[in-house]
């Protein structure tokens, strides 16, 4: 268990950003009006959003992230930054005392990964990856109506972006967001939280690119075999080489299926179809981020563990080396560090 008795003599949790996009205005937004906390100080990469960001949220701007994690006035670091920094991030900030809330993926190496919960544990600091994917809508939704389909067989789900042209920025930087289904990482974290471990991987994965940093397009397409004889297709895509936008999630099961595009949901069994509500998928970060403070002030348990979230980076990762070196990956069962 870490350390929050300073939090349990009513003093508010003082928060530090790495980051000023969409996540972190989120997050701003919710801490701001929580008398549970305070906001102190913020790091971005540019220094005119950084600013406007400091001014709305009255924090502080400071240097550096690696000043903002040493600063004795910060007890919550929340990293919303480019994909690859958040293992190195979250390590010194662990190091230096501080609790931890990032965005997934923990770290873009399984190791590191693995070494960071143990880190958190060592210095009893709190640490959490942020999986808002399974407090939306949809994932409650297919939660609710999963029993009435009966055994699932097969699930198919496709996130389908079309981008013209293509925007430079670090979701398409090699380096900066990584391989698609690590950086994506709710894609089969949503899976693995529905349907457990998976057996196996086979992933093919395609860039387009005229430079090196960064590319127009990508696709991944990826089979995954779940120990209980599940079989699930992910198709991941975003850019210039694909043309119509899709949101899709489907479940074959043996009584019935699923089916939700966007926002909408079908149950279909036989003779009948059925609409399923979807809630909107607006002010997940701040739900998340108020489940924070509760657990940290009054140990109220959080719906998802780093533990939970490594195991899926596993996946991602075999992902990974399966498109790397076309082959079918065996993944490790286990979900402990």
């Amino acid at each position: 268990m870490y350390d929050n008795s300073a939090f349990s003599q009513k003093r508010p949790v003082r928060v530090g950003f790495v980051g000023t996009g969409y996540a972190a205005v989120a997050r701003a937004q919710a801490l701001l009006h929580d008398k549970r906390s305070h906001l102190v100080a913020v790091v971005g990469h540019t220094p005119e959003k950084t600013e406007a960001f400091a001014k709305n949220y009255q924090m502080m701007v400071v240097d550096s992230w690696q000043q903002l994690v040493e600063q004795d006035n910060v007890d919550l670091i929340v990293i919303c930054t480019v994909t690859r920094d958040h293992g190195t991030i979250a390590r010194k900030a662990l190091a230096s005392g501080k609790h931890v809330v990032v965005e997934y993926p923990l770290s873009l190496d399984v190791a590191e990964a693995q070494e960071l919960i143990v880190l958190a544990k060592t210095q009893k600091k709190f640490l959490h990856v942020e999986h808002i994917e399974l407090l939306g809508g949809l994932h409650q939704a297919l939660k609710q109506h999963l029993p009435k389909v009966g055994q699932v067989f097969f699930v198919r789900y496709n996130t389908i972006k079309p981008e013209h042209p293509a925007p430079r920025k670090w979701t398409y930087n090699h380096e900066l967001f990584g391989f698609p289904l690590m950086s994506g990482l709710s894609r089969l974290h949503r899976l693995v939280d529905l349907f457990g471990t998976v057996l196996s991987v086979n992933c093919h994965n395609r860039f387009w690119e005229t430079q090196t940093e960064y590319y127009q397009s990508c696709f991944c397409d990826t089979h995954l075999s779940f120990n209980s004889g599940l079989l699930a297709h992910v198709v991941y895509g975003k850019g210039e080489t694909l043309w119509y936008p899709e949101r899709r999630f489907e479940v074959h099961g043996e009584n019935g299926g699923l089916i939700f595009e966007s926002h909408t949901g079908v149950l279909v069994q036989p003779g009948e179809t059925k609409p399923i509500e979807v809630e909107a998928r607006q002010g997940l970060f701040a739900k998340d981020t108020t489940m924070v403070l509760d657990h940290l002030i009054d140990g109220t348990p959080l719906y998802v563990t780093p533990e939970e979230s490594l195991y899926t980076l596993k996946v991602a990762d075999a992902a990974r080396r399966s498109a790397q070196m076309g082959l079918t990956m065996i993944v490790e069962d286990e979900t402990q560090p």
